[in-house]
């Protein structure tokens, strides 16, 4: 499956793609930010993410730029979260602050509401408010709950914030009412 929006073009990963995976994320700042992606990461990591099968209704793109030959800048995809779909992304700090991340967020909203998913949740580590900041972008709104949450890259829990966007049939998420 290939998603293409007015900058990026979402794939799935090859195995020829480790290298490129592997330079993409190996920066810390962006892995302790993710729950379960281990650091120091490194190109056995890159290869085992980009072999292991994902569920069919739980796919995950490699975020690519056309205009820069293709490079990977990110990944976008599901996971389940407690029986329930559930989205995690991650942007190259070299490409962070373009709109990249909310781009992709709204693709993948419109592919689980075609799946046929009326609900994702997501959530942040609280330390990382940028990510909430794209989350509500895109429609996702915050439940009221925090958790402590495993993270591999900093080997302990650490707050998160939880998230869920219901999908409604124009296949986005609704949008909060402003106050």
């Amino acid at each position: 499956m290939f998603i293409r929006t007015e900058r990026l073009f979402l794939r799935p990963g090859w195995i020829e793609d480790a290298p490129e995976l592997a330079r993409a994320i190996g920066d810390e700042s962006i892995v302790r930010n993710l729950a379960r992606v281990p650091w120091p990461y490194c190109m056995d990591h890159a290869r085992q993410w980009l072999t292991t099968p994902k569920p069919e209704k739980l796919p995950s793109f490699l975020i690519t730029v056309p205009e820069e030959n293709g490079r990977i800048i990110g990944v976008c995809g599901f996971h389940e979260e407690q029986g329930e779909p559930a989205i995690g992304y991650w942007i190259a700090r070299s490409h962070q602050g373009r709109g990249y991340a909310t781009e992709a967020n709204q693709a993948i909203l419109k592919l689980a509401q075609a799946i046929g998913y009326r609900r994702v949740r997501a959530d942040h580590f609280a330390d990382n408010p940028a990510s909430g900041r794209v989350l509500r972008k895109v429609g996702f709104v915050p439940t009221g709950r925090t958790s402590k949450r495993p993270s591999l890259a900093r080997g302990t829990t650490s707050l998160s914030v939880e998230y869920s966007a219901e999908l409604d049939d124009g296949c986005s998420a609704r949008m909060p009412v402003a106050a």
